[in-house]
């Protein structure tokens, strides 16, 4: 291998390094038997941050209304406590958070069931943590659905 090949493969990633010398990866949620697009299949990464943004969001302005109406900074301090209250509830009752819902993604265990309500509770606390959300696998599951035994899917 020149340094051509070695800086290439660094700046392209250790994934397409492996790719051009013959390991197969497949598609995301190959290996979760999931399909590999349409309904059941992972959710896009792009649309999960976007429904998180949306919950943030509405979480804020719930913050803002109900809680901080009288001090506009605390409504900050207050929106995680609710983005965490909004999530168990609306994963208990819906399977899916207001956001994701608008987007078209729900929360399900590997097998395709409902999340109990210990995943459910789990699955939040590492979310509102942040950094277990944004370390992901190679079907873009982040450590906070790897330790629910959840999965991000489209409906």
């Amino acid at each position: 291998m020149d340094n051509r090949d070695a800086i290439g493969s660094w700046l392209s990633g250790p994934r397409a390094a492996a790719e051009r010398m013959g390991v197969e990866f497949g598609y995301r949620g190959e290996r979760l038997g999931l399909p590999k697009d349409g309904p059941g299949s992972i959710a896009p990464v792009g649309r999960r941050l976007a429904a998180v943004l949306i919950d943030w969001l509405l979480s804020v302005l719930i913050a803002y209304g109900l809680i901080a109406h009288r001090d506009a900074r605390a409504a900050n301090s207050w929106a995680l406590l609710v983005f965490a209250v909004l999530s168990v509830i609306s994963l208990l009752l819906l399977g899916s958070t207001p956001g994701k819902r608008l987007l078209g993604l729900r929360v399900v265990r590997l097998d395709g069931n409902r999340l109990g309500l210990g995943a459910i509770l789990l699955r939040t606390l590492l979310l509102a943590l942040f950094v277990p959300a944004v370390i992901w696998d190679r079907d873009s599951r982040g450590l906070h659905d790897k330790a629910a035994r959840s999965v991000e899917i489209r409906i």
